[in-house]
This record gives C-alpha cells, structure tokens and sequence, in this order.
C-alpha cells in the first residue's frame, strides 16, 4: 500500500478524496480559465495547425521538472530589447502555451474516465488489506495458544526417533566394513580355485564399496590393502596367461581373457601374451637340449647351465642327435598348436559376441569392443610369423650345431624327414615357406652328401674291382619299386612322411588330406607318428619272402643258382618264380630242383640280368632320390651325383671288357663318335688318371682330384682269355646287359626326375639322358666284338684259302674244303653260345650282335682271302661265287639274322673281276669300304684278261690317288 501511494506522490498525484475535492493541474499547469476556453473554442481547430505550434516549442520545456522558463526566457534577451520583437515574441510563447493548454485539458478529458475507474479498484484493494491484516493478527494468536499447549516430551519422542534411524544405519555401515575387512580370505580361495574373474569382480566391487565410505579412518588402511591385493591378482593373471602358451585349455583361458576383460587391460593381456610365448619358445627347447646334453655328458663338471642355446648345441652327441631333434620338434609342436588353438578361442568368440546392440550405452561399449577385437586381431595375425621365426632360429642353431656328414643314410633321412615335416607345419601354421629352415637343411645336406657320395663311389669301385660278374637271380617280373628304397614313388604322400611308409587304409587317405593341426588338434603329435612308421618299415624291410621262408627250398635254390656268395642285404630282395605261397614241405629236394629248373628255363627269357653291383648302384638312386623327394633345394646335386653313379658304372664296364686296341684296325666303326665323346668326358671329369700312375709326373689341383675317382680293375677271378668260355662271354653278358637293364630303370625315372629338377638345371638332365643313358646299348658292338674275333679262326681260314688254286679252266660243281670249315666253326660257335645260355640268358639283341661280328668278320676275311689270289679265272671266279653261296645257305639254317651283314660287301667283291675298264675305274672311285691292298689286288688279277699294261697303270694311279689324302 506505501509503495503505491509513493507511486501516486512520484507522479504528482492526490488522493482520491483531494482529487475528487480539487482537480487541480500539476505543477506549473494552469487550468485555463472560462474566457481563454471560449476563445480556445472560437479558434478555428485545425490539428495540423496545432501540432506544429507544439513541434515548434524547445525542446528544453520538456526536460525536467526543476527547470526555470523565466530564467531561460531572461537569458535569451538580446542586449538591445525592441518592443516589437518582445511582442511579437510574447504572442508566440502565448500560441504555444494555448496549444499545450488545449491538448493538455483534451488529454484529460479523454483520460478522465479510467482515472476514475482505477481509483476506485485502489480503494477496494485498500480496504482488503486492512481484513488481511485482521486475519493475521488472529492467526498468531492461535498459534501462540498451541506453543503454549504443546508438551516437551512429544518433541522429545520425534528426536528419539531419528536418532535410531542413524545409529541403524551406521550399524549397516560398520556390518559392511567388516565384510570388507575379511574379503581378503575369500579373495585368497578364489585366487586357489584359479576364478581369476570372480576375484577381479569381488575386489573391484570392495573398491567401490570402500570408496563409499572413505569417510571412517580405517577405511583409508583397507583401501590400500585392496590395491595391493588386485595388483597381486595381477600378477598371478599374467602366471596362469603364461600357462597357456605350452598347453592350452579352453575354460583356463576363457577365464583369463574374462578376468582381463574385467580389469579392461585386453590390449595389455594380448602383448604379455606374445611375450610369454616367445619366452616359452625360449625354455622349451633350452631345457630340451640341455637334458640331452647332461644326460649324455654324465658326472661331467662343464657348466652347461650357464651356456648359451647356441654353444649348448654343440654339446649334442651323434647318438643323441636324432632322439633330442624329435623332442625338440615335440615340444615346439606344443608351442604353436598353443597358439593355433588361442587363435581360434579368439575367432570363435568374436562370433559370438557379434550381436546388435539396441540402446547407445550398449552400442558406445560395443565400439570398444571393437577396437579391442581388431587390435587382437591383428596381434594375433602378426605373431604367427614371428612365432615362426623365433622357432625356425632355435631348430637352425640346433641343425648347425652338429656335424652330420659322418651320420648314416637312414640317420641323416630321419633328420631330413623331422624338419620336412617341420616345414610342413610352419607352412600350415602361417604360410612361411620356410627359409631359415631350408638353407640351413640345404647346407648341411650339401655337406653331408658330398661324403656321402664320395664313400659310396669309392664303396661302388671296391664292389667292381671285387665283382665276379655272376648272374644275380631275380624274379623275372622284378621292378625297381619292388625295393623299399622306391617304395615312396607310388605313394602320393606330403614330404614329411617317411620314405618307405606305405598308406595302408581309405582311413590313412583321409587323414591326409586333413591339415596337421586338424589331425593332432586333440592329441597326438606328428613327430611321434614319424618314429612310429621308422619301426613299421623297418619290419617291412626284415620281412622274408618267397624260399627265404622254408630252409629247403631255400638250399635248393642255393644249389641251383650258387648264390651263397650274395650278401644277405641283396638276397632280400630276390623273387622267385613262385607268388610268395610257401612250398609243400613234402616236396622232395630232386623234384624243387627240377621244378627250379624248368621253371628258370620257362621264364629266362624275361627275367633281368643284373649283379649284385647293379642292384646295389639301383638301391644308391633310390636313397639319393628319397634325398631328393624331401629336399628339393639340393635336386641338381643329387641328380649330378646320380649320373656319376651311372658314368662310373658305364665307364667300369667298357674298361673291363671292352676296351681293345683292334678296333681302330678292323674299321667296323664299333664305337660312335658319341660314345667315344661321352668314354672321354667320364674319364676326364670323374676318373682319376693321376691314382693309377699312367701320369704321374701330371698333378692336377687337390679340389680336382678330391671329386675324381680312380679307374677301376677287373677282378683276378674273372677270366676273359679262356676259349672254352667263349673269353667269358657269360660275364660279358652280365655286365653289358645289366647295364643296359640300368640305362632302362634310369629311362622309367626320367619323368621322376625331370619334376624334381630345376627348370634352369633340365638341360643338364635332358643332355644325361641323350648323351650317356641311351648310349648304354651301344657299348654291346665292342665289347661283343672281341668275343666274335677271338671265338673262329680266321687266320685257319685265310691259309686254307690261299691253298686254293682259283686259275682252273674248267666250272667246278663242288665248293672248297674251307667253307666247310669256316661252317663247322660256326656250328662250334653256336653250340658253346648254347652252352653259355644254360647259365646266363642271352637276349635276342646280344645274339644277333655277336652273331653280326662273327658273320662280318668271316665276310671281310673271305674278302681279305679272295685278295690274296695272285692268278684267277673266269671259272675261278665262279668258284668264288659258289663257295660264297654254299657258306650262305648252311650260315642261314645256323642264325635266324636277316639279312645276313655284309653279304654284298662279298659278292659285289667277287663280281668286280668281269667289270670293263671303264666300269672298274667308277668301281674304284665308288667302293672305299674296300682297303687299296684289295683293290690293288683286284686290278692285277684282271691283267691279261680284259684290262691291258696301260689301264692297270690308270687304275692302280686312281687307286693310289684314293689313298693319298688318307696319308
């Protein structure tokens, strides 16, 4: 109410009772009177007028209230006052006083009703608030009445009450805090039980607790406490996460990676991860040495302890070697199905927890976890291959370490096929192909196999120089892969598995096909399988077959075959006729025998011919070549030192029974250009002229001769000078066949072999094959030569015919007593060949070679006889012709050779003679198969005949112009 009378006195107003007594104007407002309204009416109103009288006055009238108009009026004076001006002036400040005059009292007019209304609206609000205050006054009476009627002990009763309330409450709070005072205890059996998550969850749920009431002192004691509790947590977290790296247990781990989710640390678990396992990679096979090494060093005081992995290696024995790479290739087999097995723990629990997240709390945390994922994702991704390098590094140091040149054959393969299959799981594991691992293999097998193949050529001249050449009886269907050295080129096997393992089930197939972490992803290991299949081939290897199972057939067929000579390792491998079904026992000896026999006769036109040697040089491809199927890298070596096997054999041979100083005189071209250049390249890059003293005084570089091998020698027992072997023909036969059997096994590997090699190194092996493999057959011609040249006497034949008076007058109707020698040479010829096949088979090709020089050499020895006649006649020449043609038609019933060699090499000889001047001259010109001796001879017999001085004298020139170039 004071503030709106103050409102009323700011603005110059009255009461209501004073301004309904006295409307007076405000302040300096004058009303204006009775006369000035009459002649405001009488003024004519013209409102434009008006307001701009009103516009026109200064604007300093409307300033404040305090303003003085006289003093301002005064103050405006000019010095001078003019009467007019002032006037004039007066009259002015009168039209603007009555224009404001008159808008004022229109305004108030206007206002007048409101203004009246609104005084009555404050009046009424006056007189309710006088009744208000009425009311209040009353109010506090009652209310001082109740205080006064209200007792203390109901205000008592209330502060009671909330009292309790409290003290409850604290209770709550101290039954809480002694919870959390023995959480410890329960922390410690979970942490027993290995619930790693429920004690993370426990402890950070005390945390949180504990931070709830910070406020009491001991809290500040258990919070610390609970710190280190969860940091020791941590600790034995981050020793069971390590547990995991040797052997993985999918509810083990799922607790961990639970417990590292809780904590929110799953990009610090994933790092600890891989750490552990390289650490694990570390102890394991440092622990695997070093038992192998203080195991085998005894009560030694060497401080292995203190060595380092590398140096530790060292110390590994050759007996140990092998069993130590298995347990080392076992347990990093452990290591990385570990991590194979967590790789899918994390891939199959990405899967599950793929699910849509509808509310944007659930979606910001799903993002997270995102992130997570990709990051142990891609850890997880990159670890495998250094997983794999860390575990390439340790076997490298392992295979370095050791010397393994002097290891046996079956030894180093085992070597080879444990890291074969090593390569084979890094390959699965993480695509690698292996590098570390291979080089360090491929020097050690380069190293390895030049000794080896060193030993084995200097074992395979020793067996030469000591081989009889005797026939070594085999079955007549036996094949290369029937050795167990070939076994693993009819199994269609990963390089890993051993050579001679055979897949033996549909079940085995299989598996195969299964990747090694498919099959051993449970249980088992693939280097134990390995060890496995070395004792099964080795059963199969030991196995008997055929007579080796009954002791009387067996002496039987020692009996007949004089085989007792063979090594046992060979005689494994002979198969007999018979299936493998054992033999009555009833059987009398007599009856095997024959039953031998004929069944040997039945079938010698199949079976091979080959040596102990020979099998021997066949078992050394097929271990080479098993070197080859698992280490690719060293292909070309192998392959090289495969074809020095062959060379030396190939050159042994035609040392031992082919090599004659007669060859260049009978110009029968035996030895081709290309067999004399492949003779010439094996003598000058493998034998070692310098060891057999021819030139002694020549020392070639030490490197040279350390690959070269000296030439071999014919054993003393074999004997090649005795007419009735035929100059040992059964040997010849042994030797040259069992070649040529050799040159075919080596020609069924060529596909083989071309698949291994380098496609840089294939000339090499094509050239092999053309060059020295098919010139094998070609080495028949020499060697069987000296056998058709020493088997007649053609020195008998060529006196007999010079006996022979060819200057008869008369056609004779009988043939000379010489062609019936040279023919019952010849049937003696065939008898001993029939002899010598009783023994040793000879193949249809060697007969017909022999049976080609014999038939050659008669020819060109009838041509040499026919030379030698000093007169001849017509008839004499028809002799010729007759005795030729008798020799050929008793020859043709002997040999089933056609056409018979060198027929027209006589007959165009003997028809010569009737040849004209002129004929005899293009005769001479044409024919240089024939010597100058023959043609010379030819000429001269012609003399007095048909051909004068003179035209002997032009034909012996033209002769003699023949033979010029050729001096």
């Amino acid at each position: 109410m004071q503030k709106i009378k103050s409102l009323m006195a700011r603005q110059g107003l009255k009461s209501p009772q004073e301004s309904m007594a006295d409307l007076s104007p405000v302040e300096n407002l004058r009303i204006p009177s009775k006369e000035e309204l009459r002649e405001l009416r009488e003024q004519p109103i013209d409102p434009q007028a008006e307001q701009e009288i009103i516009d026109s006055i200064e604007e300093v009238y409307f300033s404040n209230d305090s303003f003085d108009m006289v003093q301002h009026e005064l103050e405006k004076l000019p010095p001078e006052l003019n009467l007019q001006e002032l006037e004039e002036y007066r009259d002015k400040l009168k039209r603007q006083q009555a224009a404001v005059s008159k808008k004022v009292a229109d305004l108030i007019l206007e206002k007048q009703p409101a203004y009246v209304k609104e005084l009555e609206r404050v009046t009424a609000l006056q007189t309710n608030l006088q009744l208000a205050a009425v009311i209040c006054t009353n109010a506090r009476r009652q209310l001082s009445v109740a205080k006064e009627g209200f007792t203390e002990a109901s205000l008592g009763l209330l502060a009671n009450q909330r009292r309790r309330q409290l003290l409850t409450g604290l209770l709550k709070s101290l039954r809480t805090i002694k919870t959390l005072q023995r959480t410890d205890v329960r922390l410690s059996e979970m942490l027993e039980e290995e619930d790693y998550p429920g004690a993370i969850q426990l402890c950070l749920e005390c945390q949180e607790a504990a931070s709830t009431f910070k406020h009491y002192s001991c809290i500040s004691e258990l919070n610390s406490k609970l710190q280190d509790t969860l940091e020791q947590i941590e600790e034995q977290l981050d020793v069971a996460l390590s547990k995991t790296c040797k052997h993985f247990d999918v509810s083990h781990y799922t607790k961990v990676q639970l417990a590292y989710t809780l904590l929110g640390k799953t990009q610090t678990a994933m790092d600890q991860l891989h750490m552990h396992f390289t650490q694990a990679i570390h102890n394991t096979v440092f622990q695997v040495v070093l038992g192998y090494v203080e195991l085998c060093a005894g009560n030694a005081d060497t401080k292995f302890q203190k060595m380092q992995y590398k140096d530790l290696c060292t110390h590994i024995t050759p007996d140990s070697y092998i069993p130590c790479l298995t347990d080392l290739c076992k347990a990093l087999w452990e290591v990385m199905l570990s991590y194979h097995r967590t790789m899918q723990w994390h891939e199959e629990h990405d899967k599950q927890e793929n699910a849509p997240t509808p509310d944007d709390a659930a979606a910001a945390e799903s993002d997270e976890l995102v992130v997570d994922r990709s990051y142990v994702k891609k850890k997880l991704e990159h670890g495998l291959t250094r997983i794999w390098q860390d575990v390439q590094l340790k076997v490298k140091a392992y295979i370095l370490g050791t010397d393994m040149s002097n290891f046996k054959y079956d030894d180093f393969i085992v070597v080879l096929d444990v890291i074969s299959r090593l390569m084979q799981v890094g390959e699965e594991f993480c695509g690698s192909k292996s590098e570390v691992l291979q080089e360090s293999i491929k020097r050690q097998s380069v190293n390895y196999f030049k000794n080896y193949h060193r030993a084995r050529l200097e074992e395979l001249r020793m067996f030469l120089e000591n081989e009889t050449w005797e026939l070594c009886p085999v079955k007549s269907n036996f094949n290369i892969a029937q050795l167990h050295e070939f076994k693993f080129m009819g199994q269609c096997r990963s390089p890993s598995v051993s050579p001679s393992r055979q897949a033996t089930s549909s079940s085995t197939l299989a598996q195969e096909e299964l990747s090694l972490f498919q099959q051993y992803l449970q249980e088992g290991n693939p280097f134990e399988m390995h060890i496995e299949h070395k004792e099964e081939e080795t059963e199969d290897v030991l196995a008997s077959n055929g007579y080796e199972s009954d002791e009387l057939e067996k002496s039987a067929y020692q009996d007949y075959d004089s085989d007792s000579d063979v090594p046992e390792e060979l005689k494994q491998d002979y198969v007999d006729e018979q299936t493998g079904d054992a033999p009555l026992k009833s059987v009398s000896r007599e009856t095997i025998r024959s039953k031998k026999k004929s069944d040997y006769n039945l079938n010698k036109t199949n079976a091979p011919i080959l040596t102990n040697t020979t099998l021997n040089v066949i078992r050394l491809v097929g271990k080479y070549m098993q070197m080859m199927n698992i280490l690719k890298p060293i292909a070309f070596d192998v392959i090289h030192c495969v074809s020095q096997l062959f060379d030396y054999y190939l050159y042994a041979v035609y040392t031992f029974f082919g090599r004659n100083d007669m060859y260049e005189s009978s110009g029968l071209g035996l030895i081709s250009s290309r067999l004399r250049t492949t003779l010439n390249r094996i003598q000058e890059s493998l034998i070692d002229m310098e060891a057999v003293g021819e030139n002694a005084g020549v020392h070639g570089p030490a490197e040279d001769r350390k690959e070269k091998v000296p030439s071999p020698h014919l054993s003393q027992l074999v004997v090649l000078t005795n007419s009735g072997t035929l100059y040992g023909l059964a040997q010849r036969v042994v030797a040259t066949e069992s070649l040529v059997f050799l040159a075919e096994q080596f020609e069924s590997l060529q596909s083989h072999l071309d698949t291994m090699m380098p496609a840089a190194k294939k000339p090499f092996l094509q050239q092999f094959y053309s060059q020295t493999v098919s010139t094998a057959s070609e080495l028949r011609k020499p060697i069987y030569w000296i056998v058709a040249a020493k088997a007649i006497d053609y020195e008998q034949m060529l006196l007999m015919m010079a006996g022979v008076k060819w200057d008869i007058r008369e056609i004779m109707s009988q043939h000379n007593v010489y062609v019936d020698v040279l023919l019952k040479e010849f049937e003696q010829f065939n008898k001993r060949l029939g002899d010598v096949s009783r023994h040793v088979r000879i193949p249809l090709p060697v007969s017909n070679v022999l049976w080609e020089h014999c038939i050659r050499l008669a020819n060109r020895t009838l041509v040499e006889g026919y030379a030698n006649v000093k007169k001849c006649s017509n008839e004499g020449r028809a002799l010729m012709q007759l005795d030729f043609q008798q020799f050929l038609m008793k020859l043709e019933k002997l040999t089933d050779l056609r056409p018979i060699p060198d027929k027209e090499f006589v007959e165009t000889y003997i028809k010569a003679y009737y040849l004209t001047e002129n004929d005899m001259e293009q005769f001479i010109k044409n024919h240089r198969e024939y010597s100058m001796k023959q043609l010379a001879n030819l000429v001269n017999v012609c003399l007095g005949s048909h051909i004068n001085k003179k035209a002997r004298q032009k034909l012996l020139a033209a002769i003699d112009d023949i033979d010029r170039p050729k001096r």
